[in-house]
């Protein structure tokens, strides 16, 4: 029986922030109830295609999954453990805003069976959340994490972003140093990228707000490999570091190419070559699910080019990096010369600096 993880997407936020480009919504909190019924019928719809799969992570994203009420959130992952073979031992996720709860909604979630959470800081400087348009406050931020952590919970991640108009590397530094100072088991930490459709790209391209500065961002990165090094993180994935045992099972899914199946408006799947993905409108999305349909918005397949070079380029963000028999032998000695990548035994492994440039490793070591 294959591995897969299950993904399902809640696209409800308090307000959107200006640099988000995935399918949130603010102001369509009264739609929650029949949205999470259209999960319901889209999980009963797709379960004969997975019956052969066990998952082993269940992640609910967004969008702001704690903006649902905690008994909400629970029925549907009952629902889910009905509907799939979900592994007794599965890595729960849920992704909240801090400012969405309290200490009785997260002992509820973990009495509920929610194993994990991954809280959406960005950072600990208060001019950078203003940038940012984040409406919690560093000290909020703290607050939910140490109720968290009096809830009982032993697995939380903390997201960070770098590179926001007015942050400077010392900013940065202080921001990563507060991080790690509460201890979490596991640390994203995403470089500002600009989106075109986002209230934030409008701003650069009209020149209200100048873009993020590149030679910034990657002095950014190599203090936070420097920092979360020193605080005994291990450094697994480009963006990504953890405490031993800590590493995200639901994520390492998708760097690893195991199927996943994305269960909401927008929400993407992947299984043997194929890729599919919902449409996004919440509204349209209930609509198909209620007609009794699959609401698909649209797929592709790989071509084995394509798929060899997605392999590559995943297995390369990875610290277990990828067989040598998948890249270029000449152009990876280059690269080990060059201080980018380190082999190890048969496998080629990019260094930090290395992960900083894996989209244009990756292209040169397709051969």
């Amino acid at each position: 029986m294959s591995r897969a993880g299950l993904y399902a997407h809640i696209p409800f936020c308090l307000t959107r922030c200006g640099y988000c480009d995935f399918n949130t919504y603010a102001g369509l909190g009264h739609l929650s109830a029949p949205y999470v019924e259209a999960l319901r019928g889209e999980a009963a719809l797709a379960a004969a295609s997975w019956s052969d799969v066990e998952f082993t992570s269940v992640f609910f994203g967004g969008g702001t999954p704690t903006t649902l009420p905690a008994d909400e959130l629970l029925r549907l992952l009952g629902h889910f453990r009905q509907t799939y073979q979900i592994d007794p031992g599965a890595e729960i996720t849920s992704e909240l805003n801090p400012d969405t709860v309290d200490p009785v909604y997260l002992r509820t979630l973990l009495d509920g069976g929610i194993t994990r959470l991954s809280m959406g800081v960005q950072s600990f400087d208060p001019a950078v959340l203003e940038s940012l348009e984040r409406l919690h406050s560093p000290d909020s931020a703290r607050r939910a994490f140490a109720a968290a952590r009096r809830a009982g919970f032993a697995n939380v991640n903390v997201d960070l972003i770098y590179g926001a108009h007015g942050e400077s590397l010392e900013s940065w530094g202080s921001t990563l140093r507060d991080a790690a100072e509460l201890d979490p088991e596991h640390l994203s930490c995403y470089a500002l990228t600009i989106e075109p459709a986002t209230p934030l790209g409008r701003k650069v391209a009209a020149g209200l707000t100048p873009a993020p500065d590149p030679d910034l961002q990657a002095e950014m990165y190599g203090l936070a490999c420097q920092v979360l090094s020193a605080a005994g993180y291990g450094h697994y994935e480009v963006s990504n570091w953890a405490r031993p045992g800590f590493e995200c099972v639901h994520n390492r899914g998708y760097w690893e190419g195991r199927p996943y199946l994305g269960l909401g408006a927008g929400a993407h799947s992947y299984r043997a070559g194929r890729r599919w993905w919902n449409v996004r409108p919440p509204q349209q999305y209930m609509s198909e699910v209620a007609a009794g349909r699959l609401p698909r918005g649209g797929e592709e397949r790989l071509t084995d080019d394509e798929r060899r070079l997605e392999r590559l380029l995943l297995g390369l963000r990875l610290s277990d990096g990828v067989p040598v028999a998948w890249v270029d032998e000449a152009r990876a000695e280059g690269f080990v010369a060059d201080g980018l990548a380190e082999r190890r035994g048969e496998r080629v492994v990019l260094t930090d600096r290395g992960m900083l440039l894996a989209n244009e490793l990756v292209l040169a070591l397709a051969g």
